[in-house]
């Protein structure tokens, strides 16, 4: 056996390197914080398996400074359709253009071209130290610090101590284990056929992303990222998992979309079983848990990976915090407060839809039918907004707060239009579209300065950033404020009408930091 090594100090600890745990070491590291991450894989796994990222998501993932390459490697997926196995239209939803957050309303793509993205990124990162083949076998903490115990593929022992360890090491998370956090199940399961297919010569499909409500089959048919298309079939009652999972049944299935050997490439067929569970505890000490090591659910909404990665831009900018000494540990409790019934939410939907889909019974599949399409109608029915937060480190009584802030492009001098992200530094930003943005207060300002924050007028005024789409302007408007003061995660802390007000958001934000419990 190989010689032990002495321990590895750092600030953060991260078990697993799929998206979820990269997203968190880079955001970390760009704010200057020392990351060792230990994964169990020497190798990247090659095969795909998220497709699908929303707006907020594409903003967060924008937040890694890998947007411009994000936008060329994925498609937007404007349209969202269900129909019936006669294909009557039974749901027809989506939005046409940028959503909130300033990206398409749902984008696809392949995960290993957004792994090696994200890669490429931390690469770039000296902070960032990644140790790859380490199994995780012990985890224990005391009052400064907390030491995970791994080995190498050489069989010697890694010792990792750190200030805080998270655990994004998926759905069957050793982390997870190791703090003896329990996982309440659901009880909602089905088995479906993945298969995920290369064209060999591009086609249209439209619409883009649609759902088979068919007693037949249930099939979800859609893109996997460009030059890539996915579909998923049910399997029924009466089969076999070993006889649903063959590569043969696997193109007997795709033969009725005119998908043959001929003229496409089988990437990966696999039978996967849909679960709806969520760990019951998120922070144990200094551990935490994020992705799908705290949450799993059906992929009827595209929500299992945009949920990790919420969990993480949440995560982050706390765990920042604490690290440099702006608010207390007891910020890390508000964590599991606002992102497990945000999670909660998610596997709720995924199991509503689930439900309405998964129906394999004839007579009752027909009076679903007849139920949807009697209410669709000639327009686009929009998608649900993401649900604010409802408690944590927010403003109690300000209107907006737990919202999603908008995001659009102003103009930026030289290097053209840009989003707003893109100009301003990460961290507290507090924007504004009123020509009196120098009648905030001292006080006011010296918070945000602390917190290391931004003051951002929008607007035709000098010492503005121009309003080029002229979002900013309606957005403001529409909500009857003209001051916004923006979390790190882009959650709104709260809104104001005048500058007074916009400084006690200020004030009232230094007190929560303090004692955010």
């Amino acid at each position: 056996m190989a010689e032990p090594q002495g321990p590895i100090e750092t600030d953060v600890a991260i078990v697993g390197w799929g998206p979820v745990g990269a997203v968190l070491a880079i955001l970390l590291a760009q704010q200057g914080h020392r990351v060792v991450v230990l994964e169990r894989w020497l190798q990247p796994y090659p095969l795909p398996r998220a497709v699908h990222f929303d707006h907020e998501v594409g903003r967060i993932l924008q937040g890694c400074r890998i947007g411009a390459d994000l936008r060329a490697a994925s498609e937007a997926a404007e349209v969202y359709e269900w129909r019936n196995g006669a294909g009557t239209t039974l749901l027809r939803f989506g939005r046409i253009g940028a959503g909130t957050s300033g990206w398409p309303e749902s984008s696809m793509f392949n995960q290993p071209t957004l792994e090696a993205l994200l890669h490429r990124r931390a690469a770039e990162l000296p902070t960032i130290e990644l140790r790859r083949g380490v199994e995780v076998t012990g985890l224990e903490q005391d009052a400064t610090a907390a030491v995970v115990h791994g080995t190498d593929p050489q069989g010697a022992a890694v010792e990792v101590r750190a200030r805080y360890v998270v655990g994004c090491d998926g759905a069957n998370s050793t982390v997870r284990a190791l703090v003896d956090t329990p996982v309440h199940d659901l009880g909602f399961f089905y088995d479906w056929l993945i298969v995920d297919v290369v064209l060999d010569q591009p086609r249209v499909f439209d619409p883009l992303n649609l759902q088979v409500c068919d007693p037949a089959r249930p099939t979800t048919a859609v893109s996997g990222g460009p030059g890539r298309r996915r579909w998923e079939f049910m399997r029924l009652p009466e089969e076999a998992v070993a006889d649903v999972g063959t590569e043969a049944r696997a193109w007997e299935l795709l033969a009725p979309w005119a998908v043959t050997p001929a003229n496409a490439t089988l990437e990966r067929h696999a039978v996967y079983t849909f679960n709806a569970r969520f760990a019951e505890r998120w922070r144990t000490g200094r551990v935490l848990l994020a992705g799908d090591a705290a949450h799993q659910m059906p992929p009827f909404a595209g929500q299992g990976l945009c949920s990790g990665l919420r969990d993480v831009a949440n995560l982050s900018w706390k765990v920042d915090h604490v690290l440099r000494g702006l608010a207390p540990e007891a910020l890390l409790d508000t964590y599991e407060q606002e992102r497990l019934p945000d999670a909660r939410a998610a596997i709720d939907l995924s199991m509503a839809l689930g439900k309405v889909i998964c129906v394999p019974d004839p007579a009752e599949a027909a009076a679903r039918d007849a139920a949807m399409s009697a209410s669709v109608g000639s327009t686009l029915a929009e998608a649900p907004e993401q649900p604010p937060l409802a408690a944590g480190l927010l403003h109690p009584a300000a209107p907006r707060a737990g919202h999603l802030s908008i995001q659009a492009r102003v103009g930026s001098g030289e290097g053209g239009p840009a989003l707003l992200d893109d100009v301003l530094p990460a961290g507290w930003h507090l924007v504004t579209v009123a020509p009196d943005a120098e009648a905030l207060d001292d006080d006011a300002r010296s918070v945000l300065a602390g917190l290391g924050g931004s003051l951002a007028a929008i607007g035709d005024h000098p010492g503005a950033w121009p309003d080029v789409e002229g979002r900013y302007a309606a957005w403001f408007a529409d909500h009857g404020c003209r001051w916004a003061l923006q979390r790190p995660d882009r959650r709104l802390y709260g809104t104001a009408a005048t500058p007074a007000e916009a400084g006690d958001l200020l004030r009232d934000l230094r007190t929560r930091l303090a004692a955010p419990g």
